[in-house]
């Protein structure tokens, strides 16, 4: 499957207490290149949430893979590592996948051929860089500073209330009593 505008980023590492936090800068930035920069604190708190779980339950200096995924509709993140256990949300005490759980809209686990991955998902819809379709001026309505013409059309009928305003003029009430409906 290819990513819309190649949104797929892997770094292969080993995990230790000082990489945490370069590898949530990388993420960080990654983010931000792909106009996703409200996903930065919940994405690289997962991040750095795994890969620390990582450090701890698997060892020190455990060699794993960050990967991040974007669709253009649903990030994925996910942290595979050579550990053969796989993780359970009631042993997280409030940490670990039950944090995981809290920050996604879907999160699992997977066991591989060399150990497992943990993965979780954010929503995330394509950020509006320019307007879907260029701004219409309604017929009948001049530009700002320019008069009406006849070759814009006819203008709006006048109503039972009174003539149609211009386009930015404030509309007052009419004074006397209301007409009979």
């Amino acid at each position: 499957m290819t990513l819309p505008g190649g949104r797929h980023y892997t770094v292969e590492l080993h995990v230790s207490a000082e990489r945490v936090p370069q590898i949530r800068r990388i993420v960080a930035a990654h983010l931000r290149h792909w106009d996703l920069a409200p996903q930065i604190p919940p994405v690289c708190e997962g991040v750095a949430e795994l890969l620390t779980n990582v450090h701890r339950h698997v060892g020190a200096e455990a060699r794993c893979v960050v990967e991040l995924r974007w669709s253009g509709r649903q990030l994925t993140a996910s942290v595979t590592d050579d550990g053969p256990q796989l993780p359970r949300l009631d042993s997280a005490a409030g940490g670990g996948l039950a944090r995981i759980a809290a920050l996604s809209d879907s999160w699992g686990t997977c066991a591989t051929a060399g150990g497992k991955v943990i993965w979780f998902t954010r929503r995330v819809e394509a950020p509006r860089t320019a307007p879907a379709a260029p701004p219409v001026r309604p017929r009948g309505v001049p530009d700002a500073g320019e008069p009406a013409s006849a070759a814009d059309g006819p203008l709006p009928a006048p109503t039972a209330d009174g003539p149609v305003p211009a386009a930015g003029t404030a509309v007052e009430p009419a004074a006397g009593p209301a007409p009979a409906v």
